[in-house]
């Protein structure tokens, strides 16, 4: 038991240069497909970036714990001539890559703000081939705030979903950092119940696999996963927050959100979306969710 979840754990938190198709999201798996993920683990090509802003952007490289790319859209590229009102970071999922954050960074840039896109290592234009599910990625998100902090740029929010607001809630814990504000959007509460809940879509037992793999996938990268808890790093967030989660999502639950949210010491939002799953918000519910992100940012 303990080499197939060695095995899984290594292709959980490492993407292959492969051309694999990469394995649907649990509840679309065929029960072949589901035996086939359970007996030799997830397929996971590495992320690559599917298009380029249709704007000017300036593409940015920065040394963090690994080499990061970023993409830098300034509004003062733009025709428009209204003043900008500050600056988003943005940071993408699991598996995901920033290319898959320009339809929200359209919505920033319509609000009167810049976006600063990071790929994650692993992901993208960065380097290397790892994910550690936003715990070593909060170094990558402190070391691209601080190189807006180093450019004179004030009134910085971060931005992020799933794995990012995660490794927003840990950079904020871990580094102390001072945005005007940040925006999560369905973080999970603890590395054991974001894994737990990939075997309960799955509809198995996660006992006692998710415990393995949570403690071989730390091993694997360096770090005591057992201690990755967002719900904890909220004890540490006193600036403005807000929090938006799915009503449907089946990977984070109600009472994970809750407990993060009751968890934040500083002024914040909560948010939720009725029919919304662990998904891109705007699909559904785009119209909300700009006018709450437009509530938010105008307010602070």
């Amino acid at each position: 038991m303990n080499i197939v979840a060695f095995f899984h754990s290594y292709k959980f938190t490492h993407f292959t240069e492969s051309k694999i198709e990469k394995t649907q999201k649990p509840e679309k798996l065929t029960f072949v497909g589901k035996v086939n993920a359970l007996l030799l683990g997830v397929n996971n090509p590495r992320p690559v970036n599917k298009v380029k802003p249709t704007k000017h952007y300036e593409r940015v490289e920065l040394q963090s714990n690994k080499r990061i790319e970023c993409w830098y859209l300034k509004r003062t590229n733009s025709a428009s001539n209204d003043s900008v009102k500050g600056t988003i970071i943005i940071c993408h999922g699991y598996g995901g890559e920033k290319s898959s954050m320009l339809d929200k960074a359209a919505i920033f840039d319509s609000l009167g703000y810049d976006t600063f896109l990071i790929d994650f290592m692993g992901s993208g234009g960065s380097e290397g081939n790892t994910t550690t599910i936003g715990y070593k990625e909060a170094e990558e998100v402190k070391t691209a705030y601080e190189y807006l902090k180093s450019k004179g740029v004030n009134n910085i929010y971060l931005f992020g979903t799933s794995m990012c607001a995660v490794a927003i809630l840990k950079a904020m814990n871990d580094y102390g950092l001072k945005p005007n504000g940040i925006i999560l959007e369905c973080p999970f509460g603890s590395m054991y119940q974001t894994v737990a809940a990939r075997f309960r879509n799955m509809q198995v037992p996660a006992f006692p696999m998710a415990g393995l793999l949570v403690f071989w996938g730390g091993v694997q990268n360096g770090f005591w996963a057992f201690a990755h808890n967002p719900v904890d790093y909220a004890k540490k967030i006193s600036c403005p927050t807000l929090l938006l989660y799915g009503e449907q999502d089946k990977n984070v639950s109600r009472q994970e959100i809750d407990a993060i949210y009751s968890n934040l010491s500083g002024q914040k939002t909560l948010k939720t979306y009725e029919l919304a799953g662990h998904e891109n918000y705007l699909i559904k519910y785009r119209s909300q969710w700009t006018e709450d992100i437009a509530d938010f940012i105008t307010k602070k």
